[in-house]
């Protein structure tokens, strides 16, 4: 998509999103179109929202103070919702990006939906399988940390980097112990069905294409779940597959076939 016209308004519940990632969160979200409308809600007055203060004025972001008047209730969620909705019947976004991993915002996203807008959601691995269904994008903020965070380590230093290829082969080893028990095991067969059902008369298929169909399977699917920073990189590690070059105006569009 990655469309500048493409606005998304980007309504974050405080309550429920890692502060330490939102840029990261910003580039998922400039992926798909521009987020003109940025939104944090929360009680300002608690500790908890202490780590969002210093960086809502460098990524734009308005803060909406919710007061938590009973004990046990959260405002917040009915105050992104009641917001949203005035921004849908305002026609003055084309989709909507919801920051949380609360099941309360999945009738939030089917209404989006219905309205023909584009809704994405952003949240953790346990996030309720109806609230990450009923997005057409859903991304897990664990595919969205850096790869310290990831296997737990702690950076590397000058004194580390001057070791040269040494290091780097114990790292990869590391690494690869890790990918066994870190990443999921991948299921073929949702990659057998959305090429299936994207193929041309050639019996190949865009990758980009195949991407699309399987968001349309699975909104959450990811090849980052698996350890993969692209699609491609995931085909080409399937022995089944070929990944074929296609560069088009200087400019490549891989296709993917069976070997």
């Amino acid at each position: 998509m990655n469309d500048s016209k493409f606005n998304i308004a980007v309504l974050i519940d405080g309550d429920n999103a890692q502060s330490k990632l939102i840029k990261e969160l910003i580039e998922e979200v400039s992926k798909y179109g521009k987020a003109t409308i940025r939104r944090i809600y929360g009680d300002w007055t608690t500790p908890q929202m202490n780590s969002w203060k210093g960086i809502i004025n460098q990524y734009s972001i308005n803060p909406i103070q919710k007061f938590s008047y009973t004990t046990g209730k959260n405002s917040t969620d009915s105050s992104l919702i009641i917001d949203a909705m005035d921004i849908l019947h305002s026609h003055s976004v084309d989709g909507f990006c919801i920051v949380s991993s609360d099941s309360d915002y999945t009738g939030l996203a089917k209404r989006v939906r219905e309205e023909g807008l584009f809704v994405m959601g952003i949240g953790r691995k346990t996030t309720p399988v109806a609230f990450v269904n009923s997005c057409e994008v859903f991304t897990f903020t664990e595919n969205l940390m850096s790869e310290s965070e990831v296997y737990g380590g702690k950076g590397t230093g000058k004194a580390e980097i001057k070791k040269g290829s040494q290091l780097k082969k114990v790292k990869n080893a590391a690494k690869k112990t890790e990918t066994k028990s870190k990443f999921p095991e991948l299921d073929i067969s949702i990659i057998d069905k959305a090429f299936e059902i994207s193929i041309n008369e050639e019996d190949e298929a865009y990758i980009s294409k195949v991407g699309l169909s399987l968001r349309k399977i699975d909104p959450s699917f990811d090849p980052r779940t698996y350890g993969f920073k692209t699609l491609t990189q995931l085909f080409t590690s399937v022995g089944k597959y070929t990944v074929v070059k296609n560069v088009v105006n200087g400019l490549n569009h891989p296709l993917v076939k069976l070997k």
